[in-house]
C-alpha cells in the first residue's frame, strides 16, 4: 500500500519510452496566442494582465541590467504554474515532482546569475563572502561558511519546490483513500473527510502557484545581487 502512494511519482512510460518529454512540452501547447486583431478575447486579456503584472512587480527591484532576464524569469514562472497546476488534476502526471528536472533548471540559471556577477563587478560578488566588519579571527570560518551557502542554493530551490509538491500530492491521496474506506463504514465521517479533501485541494491550488513564485522570486533575488 505505501508503495502505491509513491506510484503517482514515477516517470511514466509508454513501450520503454519515457513520457515526461509529453508532459513537459504539453503546457505550451495550451497557452492561448494573441491573434493578428486590435481587439482579444478576454483570456488573452487576462493573461497578458497576470504578465504585466508579474513582470513589474519581479523587475521593480531589478537595475536595467537585470531587465534582459524579464522574458526569461516570465516564462519560467508561466511554464512553473502550468506544470503544477495541470499536476492537480486525476490521473496526470507532474514533472516538478522530480529533484532532477528541478535541478535542471535550479542549477544553469544560479549558475547564470553567479558568472554574470563574477564578470560584471568581481570585488563585490567577492565581498558577499566576508560580510564587512569581521573579525580577523572569524574572517576563515566565515569564507568558508558563506561560500558552502552560496554552492546550497541551487540545492534549496530545487528541493523546496520537490518537496512542497511531493508532500501535497502525498497527503491528497492519503486523505482520499482515507475517505473511500470510511464511506460505507462511518458516511458521517467520510463527508467530513471529504469536506477537509477539497479545502486542501484548494490549498494545493494556491501551493502549486506560491512555489511557482518563490521559485523564480529567488533567482531574482540571485539575480539582484550580482548585477
Amino acid at each position: 500500500m505505501m508503495a502505491s502512494f509513491f506510484d503517482q511519482f514515477a516517470s511514466p512510460s509508454f513501450m520503454g519510452v519515457p513520457l515526461i518529454f509529453i508532459a513537459i512540452l504539453l503546457p505550451w501547447i495550451l497557452f492561448p496566442t494573441p491573434p493578428a486583431r486590435w481587439v482579444n478575447n478576454r483570456l488573452i486579456t487576462l493573461q497578458a494582465w497576470f504578465i504585466n503584472r508579474f513582470t513589474s512587480q519581479l523587475l521593480t527591484p531589478l537595475n536595467a541590467g537585470g531587465h534582459k532576464w524579464a522574458l526569461l524569469l516570465t516564462s519560467l514562472m508561466v511554464f512553473l504554474i502550468t506544470i503544477n497546476m495541470l499536476g492537480l488534476l486525476p490521473y496526470t502526471f507532474t514533472p516538478t515532482t522530480q529533484l532532477s528536472l528541478n535541478m535542471g533548471l535550479a542549477v544553469p540559471l544560479w549558475l547564470a546569475t553567479v558568472l554574470i556577477g563574477a564578470r560584471n563587478q568581481p570585488t563585490i560578488a567577492l565581498g558577499h563572502l566576508l560580510p564587512e566588519g569581521t573579525p580577523i579571527l572569524l574572517i576563515p570560518v566565515l569564507i568558508i561558511i558563506e561560500t558552502i551557502s552560496l554552492f546550497i542554493r541551487p540545492l534549496a530551490l530545487g528541493v523546496r519546490l520537490t518537496a512542497n509538491l511531493t508532500a501535497g500530492h502525498l497527503l491528497i491521496q492519503l486523505i482520499a483513500t482515507a475517505v473511500f474506506v470510511l464511506l460505507p463504514i462511518m458516511p458521517t465521517v467520510a463527508i467530513l473527510t471529504a469536506t477537509v479533501l477539497f479545502l486542501l485541494t484548494l490549498l494545493e491550488v494556491a501551493v502549486a502557484m506560491i512555489q511557482a513564485y518563490v521559485f523564480v522570486l529567488l533567482l531574482s533575488l540571485y539575480l539582484q545581487e550580482n548585477v
